[in-house]
């Protein structure tokens, strides 16, 4: 499958609007578009922007994902006018932006149940619509009617059509028939060819005649945080990438990231969940195979903190600081090396063998004559490395210090704890 141009090297930000600015709206979230476009950034991907459900509203403003109408914007945040110019200003920048969408359940008060029929929705032994888990705010729809299944892709195209998305982020999707998904995309991108299609799920089926472009690398990322807090060693991870490769068609793109607002919500920061392993971390994310890197809300500008779900929880300030040049290198190692680019173009990783396998991961990723060569010692242990670089040897630039570095071919040297260096050539 071939996707989107853009996407290869891009660099994704999940948008938190209701938290990010003092004043949670779509028209102050423009304003912090500017950053992100110096940060480098290619695409924004914003949380649900559409009217939330009144039922069993939890908390003061509700789930995001407890959609009343999918095809309006939740005047909490402002205006379609509001949307449309955010959108404008991200396009203006060179950005994408792509909406959360939520095809498997809307809120227990949503247009659909009071205007369509009863069979639009699964319901339980009383006739009410079914709760799906224990998301009480919410009604599971009914995919063994097609009407849903039309209505649904219906909705999207008009965000498409009308108001210049270019893509979808998709919750839950694997709860979702894989049909659907399939024959929606073949329509939205006769719409739009380059649509770009994410799947919060990791079931290998979702990439079937190109519903979707990338698909989220859950299990990567909780054995990032299990290495982190050293319940589990390197030696996982390692083995992860291998069973990866052999799961996953060549074309498909992994979501990587060290938070998103999943974890950050219910797990913490990255700086609760990951500690003094944070920053090799996100690095990792930059350089592991097919991986397409996410950066969500705060991380941006370090704020260490777990935002309040279903209430206002603004940040306090978001100016760019040293968070915002690191993330920034990160992203401009990305785009200049074609080496570390998601789905088939990017080289797969190439292991130099070393004295201490289970603390630490040196390979090399290349493709067209760019080369990448990652040495990460990601451990709480002070390690004396060994290994020979053999043809790896030579010249390079380090890709965080803009200095040149020689590899030599025998390679001994001591690391501290949750150090790395990535060299480029």
């Amino acid at each position: 499958m071939l996707h989107s141009e853009w996407s290869y090297q891009a660099v994704i930000y999940e948008m938190n609007v209701r938290q990010l600015t003092r004043e949670g709206t779509l028209r102050a979230a423009a304003g912090h578009l500017c950053l992100l476009h110096d940060a480098g950034f290619d695409a924004v991907w914003l949380m649900p922007i559409y009217p939330i459900g009144a039922e069993g509203r939890k908390g003061a403003l509700g789930s995001y994902y407890s959609i009343r109408d999918y095809c309006a914007v939740n005047p909490e945040l402002g205006t379609m006018a509001d949307f449309d110019a955010f959108v404008a200003e991200a396009h203006r920048l060179g950005m994408k932006v792509l909406l959360d969408w939520v095809a498997n359940h809307t809120a227990r008060d949503a247009r659909w149940l009071a205007e369509k029929p009863a069979d639009w929705y699964e319901r339980d032994a009383a006739g009410a619509p079914a709760v799906p888990w224990d998301w009480t705010d919410t009604a599971k729809l009914n995919y063994a009617n097609r009407d849903v299944w039309r209505a649904q892709a219906e909705a999207m195209e008009f965000w498409v059509r009308e108001h210049a998305v270019d893509g979808f982020r998709c919750d839950m999707a694997m709860l979702v028939p894989v049909e659907f998904w399939k024959e929606t995309a073949r329509r939205l991108r006769n719409v739009k060819p380059d649509l770009f299609m994410l799947a919060e799920a990791e079931e290998r089926n979702l990439f079937e005649e190109g519903a979707f472009d990338a698909c989220y690398a859950w299990e990567m990322h909780h054995l990032m945080n299990d290495v982190a807090q050293q319940r589990v060693r390197v030696t996982a991870l390692r083995d992860y990438i291998y069973a990866d490769r052999k799961r996953f068609p060549h074309s498909a793109m992994r979501l990587v990231f060290t938070s998103n607002h999943d974890e950050n919500t219910w797990n913490g920061s990255e700086f609760t969940r990951m500690g003094d392993a944070r920053e090799i971390m996100a690095v990792f994310t930059f350089v592991v195979p097919r991986g397409l890197p996410l950066v969500y809300t705060g991380q941006e500008v370090g704020y260490d903190h777990s935002f309040a779900f279903f209430d206002r929880d603004p940040m306090p300030a978001c100016e760019a600081n040293s968070f915002t040049a690191f993330y920034r290198r990160l992203i401009g190692l990305r785009h200049a090396n074609p080496a570390l680019a998601a789905g088939e173009r990017g080289g797969e990783m190439i292991e130099i063998r070393n004295n201490a396998e289970d603390c630490l991961m040196t390979f090399v990723r290349e493709t067209d004559g760019n080369r990448v060569v990652a040495i990460m010692n990601l451990s709480p242990y002070a390690i004396h490395a060994d290994y020979y670089t053999g043809i790896y040897a030579g010249m390079y630039t380090d890709a965080m210090t803009g200095g040149a570095y020689e590899l030599r071919g025998h390679v001994e040297e001591d690391m501290v704890p949750w150090s790395y260096r990535i060299l480029t050539r």
